[in-house]
């Protein structure tokens, strides 16, 4: 799907002419491409989307052809082959039947080395004809270990079987635990225990060795290096460690230091066991006996290894919604929402802005007086769950207003976002602000004139977000004033959402 444009007074999808105005369904053509480090795949999907009140809402996704599974082609060690990448996702597209000219819209998710520099420029090149139509989204492990949780359908089962559950997806290069509860994940980590850590060509000689890949084979008692052996029995020392390091993240509420050490993300707080454990990533696989060919690294064996002492432990192994491709979210939902008249928008040729990720920190805003200090901190809270802290891409931080809008009020507000969004703002990035009400206009200028903010502001309102929804905005309309804002939603196989209302979700 193009970008929209404003015609007459009412919005279009610009390649097929049609009026969201006047259109109560829409059918769109999805694909979602997952590419890791280890392996990279696509999912093509079919998306209903129905008008509910101003915004159009997904209410059936079809999977209609799902990729062969490549193992991630490497030019060099660190260096993705375009080349090879590429000419596998031509061969996808055909074998889907779509002409990549068709697709409406997409999600593009880059996790591991594929999220380097100069991995994401070249793998960006391949999909430059689409780069409107997509959602891409460069997933460090905190993002990683959320997509997986909700991917999995761990999210929603946890509403519709009002059940704990812990969803455990183990990559190649790294494992993420995710436990919800209620819709939510409430502890998540992420450590290096994957199965292609160390892998073997056909020969049996080591062609890949990570970091962690060594430090467990010296926990075995011997030493790896790239073109040397190793023996099944070493291989099986090796994986006893990797699962007893995952199995001690998953349970224990002190970790060994030594454990302590793998982890990627803070440990997770092990308050009490889950109900019901599901698996998702390449290794999932085989835990479920979906695969039994080897593929020259350590997954069989990591997944038995892994599924006994979750047995062991006493807790349920159920089938998650998706496996392998639990990190595909296959699709992004466009829909259409024009922001009311009460915005702010200086300098005016800061818009149109382009794919930009949504926060949705729980602001404190119900008391008479607000806290700067609690309001930064919930913002960069959010910001640090989505991986963008460190501030080298504009968000758009939704909220919603509660009370008056004195000036003591709309002082603290903006004294809060703005420390909250501080690296953003030291980028240079634009301070962009969507609230759900009508003081817009309010918010932007005090943040403008009062506060002295020099970073370009634009503050919207009218218009409600959601966690893992990417928005554009486009440029103001001068009939009206407002602007046009396109929202793009991942969406999951089954959404935490539509586990609340449909325990057969789409």
């Amino acid at each position: 799907m193009s970008e929209s444009e404003p015609q007459g007074g009412r919005v279009f999808f610009s390649n097929v002419r049609r009026s969201l105005e006047e259109e109560d369904e829409i059918n769109l053509v999805s694909v979602g491409v997952d590419i890791g480090s280890s392996t990279s795949h696509l999912v093509f999907s079919r998306l209903l989307l129905e008008r509910l009140d101003n915004r159009y809402v997904v209410t059936k996704r079809e999977v209609f052809h799902e990729s062969d599974v490549l193992l991630t082609p490497y030019a060099d060690d660190m260096a993705i082959d375009a080349q090879k990448l590429g000419a596998f996702i031509d061969l996808q597209y055909e074998a889907a039947g779509v002409d990549p000219a068709a697709i409406d819209t997409g999600a593009l998710i880059l996790t591991g080395v594929a999220v380097r520099r100069s991995n994401a420029r070249a793998i960006g090149e391949l999909f430059a004809a689409q780069a409107g139509k997509f959602v891409s989204v460069s997933a460090g492990d905190g993002l990683e270990t959320t997509l997986a949780a909700f991917g999995s359908g761990a999210a929603a089962r946890s509403i519709r079987d009002s059940l704990r559950v812990m969803n455990i997806d183990i990559g190649g290069g790294t494992s993420k635990i995710a436990v919800c509860e209620g819709g939510e994940i409430v502890d998540m980590t992420a450590m290096d225990v994957g199965a292609r850590i160390v892998s073997f060509d056909p020969d049996g000689k080591i062609v890949r060795l990570e970091e962690a890949g060594r430090r467990f084979a010296r926990e075995a008692g011997f030493e790896a290096a790239l073109g040397g052996a190793i023996s099944e029995d070493q291989r099986a020392a090796m994986v006893e460690r990797m699962a007893d390091r995952l199995m001690e993240a998953i349970t224990a509420q002190v970790l060994k230091p030594d454990t302590a050490e793998l982890l990627r993300l803070d440990p997770m707080t092990n308050a009490r066991k889950p109900d019901v454990v599901t698996f998702s990533g390449g290794v999932s696989e085989y835990v479920y006996g979906l695969q039994s060919k080897g593929f020259g690294d350590l997954g069989p064996r990591l997944a038995k290894a892994m599924r006994k002492r979750i047995e062991d432990w006493g807790v349920a192994i159920e089938r998650p919604d998706q496996g392998i491709r639990a990190t595909v979210v296959g699709a992004s939902q466009y829909t259409i929402q024009v922001s009311g008249s009460t915005i702010f928008v200086a300098p005016l040729d800061t818009l149109p802005l382009r794919n930009l990720p949504v926060v949705t920190p729980d602001l404190p805003l119900d008391a008479e007086t607000l806290d700067p200090a609690a309001i930064a901190a919930a913002v960069k809270a959010s910001l640090r769950r989505l991986d963008l802290h460190e501030g080298h891409q504009a968000v758009a931080l939704c909220y919603r207003w509660a009370g008056s809008a004195m000036y003591r009020r709309l002082d603290a507000f903006c004294q809060g976002v703005t420390e909250g969004l501080s690296a953003q703002l030291a980028h240079g990035h634009p301070l962009v602000l969507v609230g759900d009400g009508d003081i817009g206009g309010l918010v932007g200028i005090h943040a403008r004139e009062e506060r002295k903010l020099a970073n370009p502001v634009v503050s919207i309102d009218g218009i409600v977000l959601k966690e893992f929804d990417f928005i554009d905005i486009g440029a103001m309309l001068e009939t009206s004033g407002a602007v046009p804002v396109v929202i793009k939603s991942l969406v999951f196989p089954t959404t935490a959402a539509l586990g609340r209302a449909d325990a057969a979700a789409v």
